[in-house]
């Protein structure tokens, strides 16, 4: 009958530290990667909501626009009793 040959110290305790940085290793990515989809879930919340307040910004810029125009000027100024007075206008020329 054969010997078997017992591991000595050394090599068990390679085996059970590279045995125990793998599980680590597996754990570590499996927890990054789950940290990093919650990430990419936030980063498209936040895209949406930047999205949805640009489409109001455009909606005031044209809101400001149409308020300072040059047409609702002259209506606000008819309602107010001023009027244009083109005789108070002056064009300097070169």
């Amino acid at each position: 009958m054969a010997k078997q040959r017992r591991k000595p110290k050394f090599e068990k305790t390679m085996i059970t530290l590279t045995v125990t940085t793998a599980f680590c290793v597996f754990v570590s990515l499996f927890f990054f990667k789950a940290q990093l989809s919650s990430i990419n879930i936030e980063v498209e919340k936040l895209k949406k909501e930047v999205s949805k307040q640009e489409k109001v910004n455009e909606s005031l810029t044209m809101k400001v626009n149409e308020l300072v125009s040059l047409e609702n000027m002259q209506l606000v100024a008819a309602q107010s009793g001023l009027e244009y007075n083109n005789n108070n206008i002056i064009v300097i020329q070169k």
